[in-house]
C-alpha cells in the first residue's frame, strides 16, 4: 500500500500522460473537495448509529439499527439475524421493510448466507438473488422487489468469563439486480456494523451497572430488615423487596410459595399485589394438576429452549402461556384475565430440594424477561433462602423459653424436695420432675440442632401430647408467680389420632398456650383447653379471659399476624392440611386448630 495518495496517482498507469506538478495538483483537489466531504459523511453515519439509546431492550436496538443502515446505506431493507448455539439457527432479532412473519422463518446456520458469514467472519455480496442457489427465501425477490444482498457480520462482545461473544449478519437489501458491491460499500457496511456492537456492549455495560447496583440495594435492605428487634419473615421480606425490583422489572404481579416437605403440595405465602396475584394467600395447590409447578420442582430430563418455554436448571421461564403444554387451564385463564405474556418461575432449593417457589408475571409493559433480569431474580431467591435461615433461627430463640422456663421450675422443684428428710417418700415426684428437665433438655438440643423444627412425620395421639404439654404449661405459670390466672382442668377426648411431626404439633401447644396467657388482662382470668372429633377434623381449642379486636380474628386466620408464635402456628397448620378458627365470645377469645384425623391411606400416599 502506498504511504499517501499521491504515491497511489503518480503509479497509478492512466495518469502517466500527466506531469508530476498535474498530478499534486489532482492529488490536493481530491483530498480537499471529495475525500473531506466522503470521510466527514462516514463519521455523521457513525455517529448516527452510536447515538441509539442504549437503554432500550435489545431488539428494539436492533430494529432501529437495521432501519438507519439501511437508509444510509440508500438499501431497500435491511434484517439482523443472531446465532442461536442452541438451536442451530440464525434467529431474527431485527428488521426494516420486512415483515415479523417473514423474519420468523427459520434459518439454518449450516445452509444459509447469514450462517455463512458468521462461520467464516467475513462480508458476503450477492449480486442476483434468483440466480445464487444459497439464498432460499426465493419469495422475497417478489414480494418485496429486491434482487441483490449485502451480508456482513456483527459481534456482540459479552463480559463475563464463562460467555462467549454473540455473532450475527447483517442482510441490507438492494432493489437492482446484478449489482456489483465495491470495496468501499462493503467497508461502510462493515463499520456501521461494528457501532452496532459498540451501542449493545454499551447497553450491557449500562445494565450489568443497574443489575449490580439493584443488587447492593436489596442487600441494604435486607440488612436493615435483619436490624428489626422483631426479627425477619420470610413473606414479610418478600413484599417488603418487591418494590425495589419494580423500576428495573416492569413486573406487576409475582406470588412466593412454599413446597411440602413431600413435594406433593404448594402453598401461595405471599403476593404482591394481592389483587393481581394467582390465588390469596394460604390457598393450597396440588403439584401433580400443574404442569408448571411440578417441571419446576423436579426439573426434566433434558433441559432447553423450545417455542414456548424454555427450561433451565436455575428458572422455568413460559414465554408464551396461552399455547405453552405446561399451562394450566385455570392458568390460561388469569393469564388472559391480567393481560400476562410470560411467566418466570424460579425454585429456591437447598440440598438440590426446592423448598419455595417465586413467580413472576410480565404484563403488557413487557414481552418477556432479559438474561440479566433472571439473574437479578436469582440474586434476590438466594438473599431470600438466607433470610429463611435467619427466620428459622429467630423461631428456636422464640421457642427456647417455654422449655428454659420448664427446666427452671421443675428443676427448683427437685432442689427443694432434695431437702427433705423423708427420700423415700418423694422419689417418684423426684423421678417426674427429673424426666421432665430430661425431656425438656432434649427439646432444646433438638431445636439448636434441627434448623427446620419439625421433624419425621408419624401418627400421634392429640390427646396424649396435649395433656402433656398442659401440664408442663401449668407447671411453668405457676412458676412465673402469675397468681391471677385460673387453670380449668382440660377436657380431652381419649385418642384422637393425627398424622404430624411431634416435635411441630408440641411447638404448636407451647405456643398457643403462651399466647392466651400473655393475652389474659392482669385484672385476672381464666385459660382452658380442649381436645376433641368435629366431622373428620381432630380440634385443639384454647380458651382465656380477654377480648381480640375483630381486624386481628381476620389477620390471623391469614397468617398476617406480626406475632412470630402465630406465625409459626400458622405455618404449621397449613403445612399439614389443617385450619384456624378464631373468635370472640362472653369476654373471651377461642382459638381452634384442626387438624385431618389420621386415615392408613394417608401414611401410606407419603411413603
Amino acid at each position: 500500500m502506498k504511504k499517501n495518495f499521491f504515491e497511489f496517482l503518480e503509479s497509478h498507469p492512466a495518469l502517466q500522460h500527466m506531469t508530476h506538478s498535474e498530478r499534486l495538483d489532482l492529488a490536493r483537489s481530491i483530498k480537499q473537495e471529495y475525500l473531506v466531504g466522503a470521510l466527514s459523511g462516514i463519521i455523521r453515519d457513525v455517529e448516527e448509529i452510536i447515538e441509539i439509546d442504549s437503554g432500550l431492550e435489545e431488539k428494539s436496538i436492533l430494529e432501529i439499527a437495521a432501519e438507519k443502515i439501511a437508509n444510509i446505506l440508500r438499501a431497500e431493507a435491511a434484517s439482523i439475524r443472531l446465532f442461536d448455539p442452541k438451536s442451530m439457527s440464525m434467529t431474527c432479532l431485527g428488521t426494516y421493510q420486512i415483515s415479523e412473519a417473514e423474519c420468523k422463518i427459520p434459518v439454518p446456520f449450516e445452509d444459509s448466507i447469514s450462517g455463512q458469514v458468521v462461520r467464516e467472519n467475513r462480508s458476503i455480496s450477492i449480486s442476483s438473488l434468483l440466480k445464487d442457489p444459497r439464498f432460499k427465501i426465493k419469495n422475497i425477490v417478489k414480494d418485496k422487489g429486491v434482487n441483490s444482498l449485502l451480508a456482513v457480520c456483527l459481534q456482540i462482545p459479552k463480559f463475563l468469563g464463562s460467555e462467549e461473544d454473540v455473532l450475527g449478519s447483517i442482510q441490507i437489501y438492494y432493489k437492482e439486480d446484478n449489482r456489483k458491491f465495491d470495496p468501499f460499500e462493503i467497508i461502510h457496511a462493515e463499520l456501521l456494523a461494528r457501532r452496532i456492537s459498540f451501542v449493545l456492549a454499551k447497553r450491557k455495560i449500562l445494565a450489568l451497572q443497574s443489575l449490580n447496583a439493584h443488587k447492593e440495594n436489596m442487600v441494604d435492605r435486607i440488612f436493615v430488615k435483619l436490624s428489626n428487634r422483631e426479627g425477619i419473615k420470610l413473606k414479610d421480606l418478600f413484599v417488603d423487596l418487591i418494590p425495589e425490583l419494580d423500576p428495573y422489572l416492569q413486573v406487576k404481579s409475582c406470588s412466593l410459595f412454599s413446597v411440602s416437605k413431600d413435594q406433593k403440595f404448594i402453598r401461595v405465602e405471599a403476593g404482591y399485589p394481592l389483587d393481581k396475584t394467582y390465588h390469596q394467600p394460604g390457598y393450597t395447590f396440588t403439584v401433580s394438576h400443574h404442569p408448571y409447578f411440578q417441571t419446576a420442582i423436579h426439573g426434566v430430563p433434558e433441559y432447553g429452549d423450545h417455542p414456548f418455554e424454555r427450561i433451565d436448571p436455575a428458572y422455568f421461564l413460559i414465554k408464551d402461556p396461552e399455547r405453552s403444554q405446561f399451562t394450566s387451564l385455570g392458568m390460561r385463564e388469569f393469564v388472559e384475565k391480567h393481560h400476562i405474556y410470560s411467566i418466570l418461575i424460579i425454585p429456591l432449593k437447598v440440598n438440590g430440594i426446592t423448598l419455595y417457589l417465586m413467580t413472576f408475571y410480565a404484563t403488557e409493559q413487557k414481552s418477556s424477561f432479559t438474561n440479566e433480569e433472571i439473574d437479578l431474580l436469582t440474586f434476590f431467591g438466594k438473599e431470600v433462602m438466607k433470610a429463611l435461615r435467619l427466620e428459622l433461627l429467630d423461631d428456636v430463640l422464640h421457642d427456647f423459653k417455654n422449655p428454659a422456663i420448664a427446666i427452671t421450675g421443675f428443676a427448683s422443684r427437685a432442689r427443694n424436695l432434695m431437702e427433705s428428710e423423708d427420700l423415700e417418700g418423694i422419689r417418684n415426684k423426684l423421678v417426674t420432675y427429673l424426666d421432665i428437665i430430661l425431656k425438656e433438655t432434649v427439646r432444646m438440643q433438638d431445636m439448636a440442632l434441627a434448623m427446620r423444627l419439625e421433624g419425621r412425620e408419624e401418627v400421634l395421639d392429640l390427646s396424649e401430647i396435649a395433656g402433656e404439654r398442659f401440664r408442663l404449661n401449668e407447671e411453668t405459670i405457676r412458676q412465673s408467680w402469675r397468681r391471677y390466672i385460673r387453670i380449668e382442668p382440660p377436657e380431652i377426648k381419649a385418642e384422637i389420632l393425627v398424622y404430624c411431626s411431634r416435635f411441630g404439633l408440641e411447638r404448636v401447644l407451647d405456643n398457643l398456650m403462651n399466647n392466651a396467657v400473655n393475652a389474659i388482662p392482669k385484672q385476672g382470668g381464666s385459660l382452658a383447653m380442649r381436645c376433641y372429633v368435629e366431622e373428620t377434623m381432630a380440634c385443639l381449642e384454647i380458651r382465656n379471659t380477654g377480648d381480640i379486636p375483630e381486624e386481628k380474628i381476620d389477620q390471623v386466620k391469614k397468617g398476617e399476624v406480626r406475632g412470630r408464635g402465630l406465625n409459626i402456628i400458622y405455618r404449621f397448620v397449613q403445612g399439614n392440611h389443617g385450619k384456624i378458627d378464631i373468635r370472640a365470645e362472653d369476654d373471651h377469645t377461642v382459638i381452634v386448630v384442626k387438624l385431618p384425623l389420621f386415615k392408613q391411606k394417608s401414611t401410606e400416599l407419603t411413603k
